[in-house]
């Protein structure tokens, strides 16, 4: 593909070319190692002319070891065996919130009044950040992840989440609790700078991810009524269709690589220093990997999907976000038999603006709700 500065680079989207190129350490994620070589632009975002250089802590965008330095400090607070303990907490924190939904009368949009304050609450509690100060967070990286906004506003959305996260940690580093963000703190090799880009990863990526999953999920459920119906019949399904789900919607779809040297993939030789543009959604609905890839079918064996990406930038929050899923489905469908969109499929708004897909609002309605 030409990128619209002349650079002619590469675009991924089959799903072993895809596994192969996120395992191969060779593909850099640092945007200094691409704009060194070869400037390039991104539709959307400003042309990038030299070095942009590296955010302290924000691991997704380094390479090992500085990766793995940062990563590692993270790994032990996201064992499976810690997400297990969580669990009765996530499915308390999704009942209560339909608790409160239950009591409004519809319409209403189920991503403010459901899909953004489970996982916000979640990661809050996860992180160790007051609830309370959600407005800051969840608006500010709303408007970060925009796509087609000034670069100045941008910015000025991650100066505030940064501003807030700096002083954030600094208080943990003098006075920790038992949070993730406080057991981060006490490493002493780790800058108030690194622990801010760390806990801006975190807090983004534990948000809205999820809330996108949830809102968009049951946009799809609602729009397959007959799977959605076998799974309120048999909630043993659930696990399996979380992960198809992750699959078919795929909400994190472009991810961008720089070959550090000439690298042989399917057959091409791309060249060092140019950019490479990877489509998880395109390697998810790949026919050589999955039958009838472009059908939702809640059935289907989806393991080894690559929703949460693959290799050493594998998630570090994926047991988290499937447990809220199963968790925040589960609950849902249980406990509104009759819920349906409030208008009609067309008029749902959709995030085709935004770097993380979702819907921006869900107006849904029900008749009867179950304890």
């Amino acid at each position: 593909m030409v990128f619209p500065d002349g650079h002619e680079g590469w675009l991924v989207t089959g799903y072993d070319a895809v596994r192969q190129l996120m395992a191969d350490t060779r593909f850099s994620s640092r945007q200094d190692i691409g704009v060194l070589h070869v400037p390039y632009a991104v539709p959307g975002m400003p042309a990038m002319t030299e070095p942009s250089p590296q955010v302290p802590g924000v691991f997704i965008a380094m390479d090992p070891p500085e990766h793995t330095r940062l990563r590692s400090r993270l790994t032990g607070a996201f064992t499976v065996k810690r997400m297990k303990r969580l669990e009765e907490q996530i499915v308390d924190i999704a009942e209560r919130q339909l608790d409160g939904l239950a009591r409004l009368t519809p319409p209403v949009d189920l991503v403010q009044e459901f899909a953004l304050p489970v996982p916000s609450l979640v990661i809050c509690e996860l992180l160790g950040v007051p609830y309370a100060d959600r407005g800051n967070f969840q608006v500010n990286s709303a408007r970060f992840l925009e796509k087609d906004i000034p670069l100045d506003e941008k910015m000025a959305a991650y100066g505030a989440l940064t501003t807030y996260l700096s002083e954030l940690v600094t208080r943990k580093r003098t006075a920790p609790g038992e949070d993730i963000l406080s057991d981060l703190a006490r490493h002493d090799d780790l800058t108030v700078e690194e622990l801010t880009g760390s806990a801006f990863l975190l807090l983004l990526a534990g948000h809205e991810t999820t809330a996108n999953m949830l809102a968009l999920g049951t946009f799809a459920l609602l729009e397959h009524p007959e799977q959605l119906a076998e799974l309120r019949a048999n909630p043993d399904l659930l696990p399996d269709a979380v992960e198809e789900l992750l699959r078919y919607l795929s909400v994190v779809d472009i991810l961008y690589r720089y070959a550090t040297e000439d690298i042989e993939l399917g057959g091409e030789t791309i060249r060092r220093g140019s950019t490479v543009v990877v489509s998880m959604l395109a390697a998810n609905r790949d026919p050589r990997r999955f039958d009838d890839p472009d059908t939702l079918n809640i059935h289907r064996k989806t393991r080894g999907h690559l929703a949460f990406g693959h290799g050493f930038h594998h998630c570090l929050g994926n047991q988290l976000a499937r447990i809220e899923m199963r968790a925040g489905f589960a609950a849902l469908l249980r406990r509104f038999p009759t819920l349906e969109l409030a208008v009609p499929a067309g008029e749902v708004k959709l995030k085709t603006d935004m770097q993380i897909y979702g819907v921006h609002e869900l107006p849904v309605t029900w008749t009867e709700t179950v304890r």
